[in-house]
C-alpha cells in the first residue's frame, strides 16, 4: 500500500507544502508550494504573519489535492519552535512576536529572579536561549488576558480543524515541560506566575488530532481530511529524516540555525552539559534530542540580503564558487556572538567583531563568505567534540541535512574541521520525517525510527565528504 500525504513545513525563513508518497519500498516528495516567511516590523517590535502562512498552506493543500490522483489521506504541520499565539475565544490577542525581538531580555530577568537557571535546567533540560517560550511569556503583557497559548504549528492546526492541542516534541522547547516525565510542569508554572489553563492537552507524534472543518474542506477540495500529529518541532521531524544507522552517528540539521547533536534514550542533565549550553528536547518515539544551537545559514542569508540592498549582487552559488578559490587564510570568528542574532548589516558586524579581536577583516565578498563558512564549520566541529564528551559516545560520522547539505563548501569544511566523514542529505529531511510518521500512522510503513531511516537510505542519494589534512 502506498499513501499520499501532505506536509506543511514552516521554517523561520521560508515555508513549503510537500506531497509525500509513502510505501514499504517507496518514498517520494514533491514540492507543490514554496513561499517566503518574512518578519514584520511594527512599532512595538518584530512579529510573524501567521495569517499569511495559513493562506499559503491552504493554497498549497488545494494544489496538493489536485496532484494526488488517489487522494490525500492526511496532513501534518511542523514549524520552528518557541514562538506562539495567545488566544481568547477563537481570536488571537495581538500578532505573534518573532523570537528575535528584543523584548525577551526582561522575561529572562523575571524568570531567573524566581527560579535560578541551574534549577530550571534540572527541571526542563533546556539550554539557555533568551527567546525560549518561558521567557517570552514572562515578558508578554497579554499572557494574563489569554485563555490559551498555541505554538505556531498548533495554531495552524487549530485553524484547520478547530482542535486545540500541543504536540509534545514542540512543547519540550517551551521550558515548561518536565524533562523526565514529558508532562507539563505545573509547579514551575505556578512559581513563574503562569496559569495552567493557558496550556492545552499534549499529544504524541502519530496521534490523530481531528479532521478539517467544513469550511477548510471546501476551500481545499478534500472534505474530512485528517490532521495527524508528527514531530511538530521541525528539528524533531528533521531528526526522523536523518538516515542514521549506527550509534556512532551525529547530525547537523543545518538551516537558519545549525542544530548539532545526538539522539539518545535519556536526557543528559549534568552540570557539564548545562555549562556547555546543551539542550535535551523531546524526540519522536520518546527519544531525546541532545543538541546545541549554533548560528547557521542565517549568517549567510543576512549577508546576501545586505549585499542585495546595496545593489545587484551575485547569486549564492557564484559567491560560494569564488569563496572556494580563496587561498589566503581567512579569520575564524565566533559565530555565537549575540550581535549576530537580530536582522541587520551582517558584513559590518563581522568586520566589527574581527577588529575587536585583532583579526584581519576579510577583504572583499569572496573572502568574507569563506570566513563565514570556515567559522560555521569550526563551531560545528567544536559542538560535535563537546557532544561526544558529554554523552560519552564516540562520533565517527556526521550527517548534515537541510538546506546546508547543498552547500558543498560548507560540508567539506565541516569534514575538515571536525576530522570526521560527512554524509550530506537529504535536503528535505524535515518534510521526509513529517510524511514518514503520517505514513506509519496510516499503516503504509511500519517499524522503528531505524526502519523508517532505512527507507530513506534506500531511496535517497547522499554525498560523502572525507576530511582532508
Amino acid at each position: 500500500m502506498t499513501v499520499s500525504v501532505a506536509a506543511i513545513d514552516l521554517g523561520a525563513s521560508s515555508g513549503r507544502v510537500m506531497v509525500g508518497e509513502v510505501g514499504a519500498d517507496h518514498l517520494e516528495l514533491r514540492a507543490v508550494a514554496r513561499f517566503a516567511n518574512e518578519p514584520v516590523r511594527k512599532s512595538d517590535g518584530l512579529h510573524w504573519d501567521p495569517l499569511e502562512l495559513h493562506r499559503h498552506a491552504l493554497n498549497g493543500l488545494w494544489t496538493a489535492a489536485r496532484m494526488s490522483p488517489d487522494g490525500l489521506r492526511s496532513v501534518a504541520v511542523d514549524s520552528w519552535a518557541v514562538d506562539y499565539a495567545l488566544m481568547r475565544a477563537d481570536r488571537m490577542l495581538g500578532v505573534p512576536f518573532h523570537y528575535r525581538d528584543e523584548r525577551t531580555a526582561a522575561g529572562v530577568e523575571r524568570i531567573h529572579a524566581r527560579v535560578p537557571f541551574a534549577e530550571l535546567y534540572a527541571r526542563n533540560g533546556l539550554q539557555f536561549l533568551p527567546f525560549n517560550t518561558i521567557y517570552q511569556l514572562a515578558a508578554d503583557p497579554l499572557a494574563d488576558e489569554a485563555e490559551r497559548m498555541l505554538l505556531i504549528p498548533d495554531l495552524i492546526g487549530y485553524w484547520l480543524t478547530g482542535e486545540t492541542v500541543t504536540e509534545r516534541t514542540n512543547a519540550s522547547t517551551t521550558g515548561l515541560l518536565d524533562v523526565r516525565t514529558g508532562e507539563w510542569d505545573t509547579d514551575l508554572m505556578a512559581r513563574v506566575g503562569l496559569r495552567r489553563p493557558l496550556f492545552t492537552d499534549l499529544v504524541e507524534p502519530g496521534a490523530t488530532i481531528g479532521t478539517v472543518t467544513t469550511e477548510v474542506g471546501e476551500q481545499i477540495g478534500v472534505p474530512g481530511l485528517t490532521l495527524t500529529a508528527v514531530g511538530s518541532h521541525d528539528t524533531a521531524s528533521a531528526v526522523v529524516g536523518v538516515p542514521m544507522h549506527s550509534d556512532d552517528a551525529a547530525y547537523i540539521s543545518c538551516g537558519t540555525w545549525g542544530l548539532v547533536g545526538l539522539e539518545l534514550d535519556a536526557p543528559v542533565l549534568t552540570d557539564e552539559a548545562r555549562d556547555a549550553n546543551f539542550t535535551n528536547e523531546g524526540g519522536v518515539d520518546g527519544r531525546t534530542r541532545f543538541l546545541t544551537n549554533v548560528m547557521g545559514t542565517w549568517l549567510i542569508s543576512e549577508t546576501l540580503r545586505e549585499w542585495e540592498r546595496a545593489g545587484p549582487a551575485a547569486s549564492l552559488e557564484e559567491i560560494l564558487r569564488a569563496a572556494a578559490e580563496v587561498t589566503v587564510d581567512v579569520p575564524v570568528f565566533d559565530v555565537q556572538d549575540p550581535r549576530f542574532l537580530p536582522p541587520g548589516d551582517m558584513p559590518a558586524r563581522i568586520a566589527e567583531l574581527c577588529a575587536e579581536q585583532g583579526l584581519r577583516v576579510p577583504a572583499g565578498r569572496a573572502e568574507l563568505m569563506r570566513s563565514i563558512v570556515e567559522s560555521l564549520a569550526y563551531a560545528f566541529g567544536s559542538a560535535l567534540d563537546t557532544a561526544e564528551r558529554l554523552a560519552g559516545r564516540p562520533i565517527r560520522i556526521v550527517h548534515v541535512v537541510g538546506g546546508g547539505s547543498l552547500n558543498r563548501l560548507l560540508c567539506q569544511a565541516i569534514a575538515d574541521r571536525s576530522g570526521r566523514p560527512v554524509l550530506a542529505g537529504p535536503v528535505e529531511a524535515t518534510a521526509l520525517g513529517n510524511v514518514l510518521i503520517q505514513g506509519r500512522t496510516l499503516g503504509a510503513v511500519s517499524g522503528s525510527l531505524e526502519d523508517l531511516r532505512g527507507l530513506i537510505a534506500r531511496t535517497h542519494d547522499l554525498a560523502r565528504y572525507e576530511p582532508r589534512a
